[in-house]
């Protein structure tokens, strides 16, 4: 049985571990292709770093902040599959900080951001495929049948013909390892090392604690990203008394990995003190949220786009494999569906 080929016009059977940007883009242009695909989801809801929290008055984005759309099929593909009221461009003035502490201005391209939320992208996308939502899998067994996959808790949870991983690389490697391909673990740990952690806290201040810019890169001991999440759209607060601005700031990775154990109320004060610090700004703060990433983004290394492994039909797409940017994520998985399509897996 596992030197039969599966042609294209076949129908596979495709299990896709992760349901961010990438797994999702993946299990619709394979099921567009006509196969039978199963997205396996460890959280409650779909999103990956396509991630917010609700807070007073709305939500606020924790994690990507933005999105580019540089490759031309990429603003089709949401607007066609998440629809046109799931994102909208995100106008404003962003700048970084170099070494001399003064802000310079980012290249001017249209930046994008979900609609009311980050996660609006990925719950619409997730609508036109089968995920399986709080199921963590933990490993795959081959058999004459192709790959049979199982949850942490033992239960099996399908028989598949094709795997697709777009779990972070540690996550990733541990999967593999646990399934007994200790070859294919080995080749993620480059990119284990160079996936970097992030504290992200949202936090109410009664006034604009900064009116020049709506985000900045610092140049800081403790901050790397802040963002006025107020000024992005949809996120008019409900209450038209609400005069609050929420700011999301994002602490470099050094500094997140002195404090990875801290608690969220610690980190909270810390980066609303360094913010302070930061903008020089006495703006009082009534609320906050704090959300701790282990596996934030990706820094340095290769960029293959894709792993793609013919003789296991086994494939890893994500972001941190496509320069890590939300729309590598998109990239990835489009360049991955294309290679297993277009070679057959022996099994």
């Amino acid at each position: 049985m596992f030197n039969q080929t599966i042609s294209e016009n076949d129908i596979r059977r495709i299990a896709i571990v992760g349901s961010g940007l990438a797994g999702l883009t993946a299990a619709i242009k394979l099921k567009k292709k006509g196969h039978d695909v199963t997205v396996f989801e460890k959280s409650r809801g779909p999103g990956g770093r396509l991630a917010a929290k609700r807070v007073a008055g709305g939500s606020a984005d924790v994690g990507a902040q933005y999105f580019t759309a540089r490759n031309p099929d990429f603003l089709p593909f949401l607007t066609e599959y998440a629809g046109k009221n799931s994102f909208g461009t995100w106008k404003g003035h962003l700048a970084f900080q170099n070494k001399q502490g003064q802000w310079q201005g980012f290249p001017e391209e249209p930046r994008y951001v979900g609609t009311p939320r980050m996660t609006a992208i990925s719950r619409a996308l997730a609508a036109h495929v089968n995920v399986v939502a709080e199921t963590r899998i933990e490993q795959l067994v081959r058999n004459r049948d192709g790959w049979l996959l199982s949850d942490t808790g033992g239960e099996q949870v399908g028989q598949f013909d094709q795997v697709i991983i777009t779990a972070p690389p540690a996550q990733a490697r541990d999967l593999l390892a646990q399934s007994n391909l200790p070859e294919l673990a080995a080749q993620l740990d480059d990119a284990v090392s160079r996936v970097l952690p992030c504290w992200a806290v949202a936090v109410r201040f009664e006034e604009n604690p900064w009116p020049r810019h709506l985000g900045m890169r610092c140049d800081h001991p403790a901050l790397y990203w802040v963002a006025n999440n107020s000024s992005k759209p949809g996120r008019e607060s409900a209450n038209s008394e609400d005069k609050g601005v929420w700011w999301v700031l994002h602490a470099n990775a050094d500094w997140t990995e002195q404090n990875v154990d801290a608690t969220p109320e610690q980190v909270t004060a810390d980066l609303t003190a360094a913010f302070r610090e930061l903008t020089g700004s006495d703006a009082k703060a009534t609320d906050s949220v704090a959300h701790r990433w282990l596996y934030a983004r990706s820094e340095g290394g290769a960029n293959p786009g894709h792993l793609w492994f013919e003789e296991q039909g086994i494939g890893l797409a994500g972001d941190w494999l496509c320069g890590g940017r939300v729309e590598g994520a998109f990239d990835s998985a489009s360049g991955l569906v294309s290679a297993c399509s277009a070679k057959p897996v022996s099994r």
